[in-house]
């Protein structure tokens, strides 16, 4: 029988229920009352109506759509590397729309083809369904703060699969081009497939040198200077959620090696896992449309400069957080007494254990709440 750990969110249930009574006369208006939910990376502000648009423009759909994605869909994806990510030359064949980026994580391992004794690396502190993802294909699941955790290699511990999280879930943290380079030499030594999770690589928070010639974003696997004049054996998962506020419509694609890809292709054709074709023709419109991105990033760093500062004012100090939607914070004590403490100020927050037992001392503090609850939670811990 399959067995999946507890959804750690539900763990989350009295903290919450505390949040929401929260209420300080000495602080007016709404920013005194209720809960200000920090816990979940779900966007709060509006779908750019460009993309509203395209998918309302797309809404008679009486055939089925392709599995595949359309090849302007996928030619899209291809420009968008080349344009944001410093990925030239990307092959569009290479390119595959995934109803969300979470379920292409928990489901690759199965996709490939992994199963009984076939090992599944991911980081150490990580979102849990890399783990749960090897679960479901019954691999072995092994988590791992650094290539040389893995110990000397056999055929049975060396990984068929390695996760890569850049910019991490729950930490921000960065992971650069020398770095990448080094993890995908040693995978194809291996021949370990490697799959870069970077779904937050629009939201790169350091600050950028004058006259630099640096993509915008984070590192990509993809990049030439990672991985030379070849994708093989390399994924890189992206999701439209963040950047587009396109949760709901569960816009995300994968992109590599096209071997690869094929591979997943064809499983994903057999099991009916397509992208509803309003959809992609909404992924197409945000892919060609920078204004959008660029005017979220602004929002989300409003927030992070409201609320960073609050947070170290309040005991906790922030590490990495180089990047993405969350503050990785730690006041050197179980993470479910910080929670407890911030739920008494009426915000909840994500306790770093739900990310594995190295993050037991941290909590994870999103930046998706509106400008006003964001303020709340401000004045509520200074």
């Amino acid at each position: 029988m399959l067995t999946l750990p507890d959804f750690p969110w539900d763990s989350l249930a009295p903290a919450k229920e505390r949040a929401s009574a929260f209420s300080d006369p000495s602080i007016e208006g709404e920013a005194g009352r209720g809960i200000v939910d920090l816990s979940v990376g779900t966007p709060v502000d509006p779908t750019p109506e460009v993309v509203r648009a395209a998918l309302a423009a797309a809404a008679d759909a009486p055939g089925y759509p392709q599995t595949y994605g359309t090849p302007d869909l996928r030619e899209a994806v291809a420009a968008w590397f080349a344009a944001r990510r410093g990925v030239p030359g990307l092959d569009p064949a290479g390119v595959l729309p995934t109803m969300g980026s979470k379920e292409l994580v928990a489901w690759l391992p199965t996709l490939l083809g992994l199963g009984e004794g076939d090992v599944v690396a991911f980081p150490r502190v990580a979102y849990p369904t890399y783990d749960v993802g090897a679960r479901l294909a019954r691999a072995v699941p092994m988590a791992v703060d650094g290539l040389t955790a893995l110990g000397p290699l056999t055929p049975a511990t060396t990984p068929k699969l390695l996760w890569l999280n850049s910019p991490g879930n729950p930490t921000g943290a960065v992971l650069g081009v020398e770095h990448l380079a080094k993890v995908v030499a040693w995978a194809r030594e291996h021949g370990v497939v490697v799959a870069s999770d970077e779904c937050y690589a629009e939201l790169d928070w350091r600050p950028r040198e004058a006259g630099s010639t640096e993509p915008p974003t984070t590192p990509s696997i993809l990049d030439p200077r990672v991985c030379g004049d070849s994708h093989e054996g390399l994924l890189a998962v992206y999701s439209l959620s963040k950047q587009s506020n396109l949760a709901g419509y569960r816009a995300a694609f994968v992109a590599g090696d096209p071997a690869l890809v094929g591979r997943l292709l064809e499983v994903r054709k057999h099991a009916g896992m397509i992208v509803p074709w309003p959809v992609q023709r909404a992924m197409l419109a945000a892919l060609g449309d920078t204004a959008h991105v660029a005017e979220q990033k602004a929002r989300y760093a409003a927030r992070r400069a409201v609320l960073r500062p609050a947070v170290e004012a309040f005991g906790l100090r922030v590490e990495h957080s180089e990047a993405g939607l969350y503050l990785w914070a730690t006041a050197g004590e179980p993470s479910r007494v910080t929670l407890d403490r911030l739920a008494a100020r009426g915000l909840l927050v994500a306790p770093g254990d739900f990310y594995g037992a190295s993050g037991r001392e941290h909590v994870r503090i999103a930046l998706t709440a509106t400008d006003e609850r964001i303020a709340a939670a401000a004045r509520r811990l200074g």
